[in-house]
């Protein structure tokens, strides 16, 4: 993996990385933009769109590129076997069509069983005008450019055009696809073009490949459409199937090649394996995207394929696009980091929703995982805006490090314990709407969480052994809103030396989903509504009107008032309902309450005492994971 153009490059990074290096897990930066900055293994993932391309080594195409004088074009009609050329600088052998110099060339008709080769040493571009062109090949690729200063396919307007090419290459081909090149190619145009890859590749570029327009459809056994040191989308209607990766840019000796930018234009993507796979960054930032990975969600991932949705080595960034994902493994995957800045996403996963081995960074734009194991993970997470809505089966977010496995579950436990105290695993929210739904726990951070703004709505599970709320090292509020529910076994709540209260209650008798839960202070007023999604055992609250030391009642059977997010509101009538708890809001920070994640509550129930609560497991004890 190449960090270095994705660390910024700053006197203040740099020292900030450093301090924290050497403090201990309690230590947490001040800003959002801080903690993403120095996130895990470095990455500053407060980048956009914009600063990524800056970093990778590519020129915006010429408006100059997009036009052609149709008079000084030369013709060559297509006949089946054979061609005619109107003009020179195609050498025509049989069915073979060799281009030998620079310039723009039109070809039309059929071409049964023969090739189009670009071979020639002049400077400027060689320009194939496909209009109303079908070639394929029984021996090898229908186009490919072999030799050129630029490469060009322009698909004239109104026209449908097709390629494909042989089932089999030999071992020592030059080509690769149906449409391949060994130069930096541009296709346009207001046409259509088909192309299928019956061996490997659809449309290849040992280069770089940008498409610009047109409406293009692909159909490959292996990769789609490939660019090893770049591909970007810039517009067109592009649709994708493919047996191996559907985008794909593999360039992995060149830290500023081997990625992929979309910009503008619709692109759907249907492939076994990945659907987006950049050696190194990824960057959806216009148009629309819709993949379908390793069968969708539904089907199971196969081990040995990786099938992820959009997968990057070092950076992903999505901003302002609209953008839907349903894979077998994770939708969004980046072994760096990954900033969501705006757009609209929605993803549906078997795996992970929105996985960074490094640093996930939300900062803005909405975020719904529909379907996941665990929503999102990373070895630091940082939420500062956006709104995000989980559905995950296992954790709803996750903090964790991608340390080599453990054998013994004790040994896990003991080496996540360490983990927490030695690691950079952060969690931190700043702003924002986040409504988590999970199997297990809603929030697992395995190390230091930290929410400073933000409305969060949390239904966890109702397992014991999971709560909604799981953090094994200090775990602070001083702003925003915070409720969640869930199990009472493993309920949890912020710190109580944390600069904003918190009150906590658990039930004599488990809440039924769609109960209607009201907490009121000790002056009467509700001070939140909330409608139960599934079985409740606890609710912890905080928020700018919990008093520490105050008396809280928590009454269900009322009725709620105007919802903020996910069945929450900030008042409701509680005149008819009935008292089923009583809880103590948090002790002010000055007092000295321990935050000892063992099992300190910053508010006790009524009917239930926190010394009888069943003992805590070890850091990082819950279910064996791989995550």
């Amino acid at each position: 993996m190449r960090k270095s153009k994705l660390v910024a490059a700053s006197l203040s990074t740099i020292v900030l990385t450093v301090v924290l290096a050497g403090c201990s897990a309690t230590a947490f930066s001040d800003t959002a933009a801080e903690t993403a900055a120095v996130g895990a293994l470095g990455f500053d993932a407060t980048q956009n769109a914009e600063q990524i391309m800056a970093a990778n080594d590519t020129e915006p195409t010429a408006s100059t590129d997009f036009d052609y004088n149709v008079a000084q074009a030369v013709s060559i009609a297509l006949q089946g076997s054979t061609a005619i050329a109107s003009g020179a600088g195609a050498l025509i052998e049989g069915s073979t069509i060799t281009i030998t110099t620079a310039g723009t060339y039109v070809l039309g008709g059929t071409l049964d069983d023969g090739q189009i080769v670009v071979d020639t040493a002049d400077e400027g571009i060689v320009r194939l005008v496909l209009d109303g062109a079908d070639i394929s090949s029984s021996t090898t690729a229908a186009i490919h450019f072999a030799a050129a200063d630029e490469a060009q396919i322009a698909l004239a307007s109104g026209s449908a055009n097709s390629l494909s090419d042989t089932s089999a290459y030999a071992d020592d081909a030059e080509a690769g696809a149906a449409l391949s090149s060994s130069t930096d190619l541009l296709i346009w145009g207001d046409g259509s073009l088909t192309v299928t890859g019956n061996a490997n590749d659809a449309i290849a570029s040992s280069d770089g490949l940008t498409i610009d327009s047109g409406s293009i459809t692909v159909d490959a056994v292996d990769d789609g459409i490939r660019g090893k040191d770049y591909l970007v989308i810039q517009g067109g209607d592009v649709t994708v199937t493919a047996g191996g990766d559907g985008l794909k840019a593999d360039n992995e000796d060149e830290e500023t090649r081997g990625f992929i930018a979309i910009t503008a234009g619709i692109v759907v993507v249907d492939a076994a394996g990945d659907g987006v796979q950049a050696e190194t960054d990824l960057v959806v930032s216009g148009g629309s995207l819709a993949v379908v990975s390793g069968g969708g969600a539904a089907v199971l991932a196969d081990p040995d394929v990786s099938s992820k949705g959009l997968k990057s080595g070092d950076f992903t960034v999505l901003e302002g696009a609209s953008m839907t994902v349903d894979s077998s493994d994770d939708a969004v995957h980046s072994d760096g980091a990954i900033h969501l800045a705006s757009g609209d996403i929605t993803l549906a996963t078997g795996d992970d929703g929105f996985h960074a081995e490094g640093t996930a960074y939300i900062s803005d734009g909405t975020l719904l995982i529909t379907q996941s194991a665990e929503g999102i993970e990373g070895q630091a997470v940082t939420i500062s805006g956006g709104f995000i809505d989980v559905t995950a089966s296992d954790d709803g977010i996750n903090v964790s490090s991608a340390d080599a496995p453990v054998d013994e579950e004790a040994d896990r436990a003991a080496a996540e314990a360490e983990q927490a105290v030695a690691s950079t695993n952060k969690l931190l929210i700043t702003g924002g709407e986040i409504l988590i739904d999970s199997g297990s726990d809603g929030i697992d951070v395995n190390g230091v969480a930290r929410i400073e703004g933000g409305t969060i709505v949390v239904t966890g599970t109702t397992d014991s052994r999971n709560g909604a709320l799981d953090t094994d090292s200090t775990f602070t509020i001083s702003g925003g809103t915070l409720l969640a529910a869930g199990s009472s076994a493993m309920a949890e709540a912020p710190d109580a030396e944390s600069e904003q209260a918190t009150v906590s209650f658990t039930f004599d008798t488990d809440l039924p989903a769609d109960t209607v839960v009201t907490l009121v202070d000790s002056a009467g007023n509700a001070v939140a509504a909330f409608t139960t999604l599934k079985t409740t055992q606890s609710i912890v609250f905080s928020s700018d009107v919990v008093v520490a030391g105050a008396s809280y009642d928590a009454y269900t059977d009322g009725t709620v008032g105007d919802i903020i997010l996910g069945g929450f509101a900030h008042a409701g009538d509680y005149s008819v309902a009935t008292l089923v708890s009583t809880a103590i809001g948090g002790e002010d920070p000055a007092g000295s309450v321990s935050g000892d994640r063992s099992g300190a509550r910053s508010g006790t129930s009524s009917g239930t005492d926190a010394d009888d609560r069943p003992e805590r497991r070890a850091p990082g004890g819950d279910e064996p994971t791989d995550r």
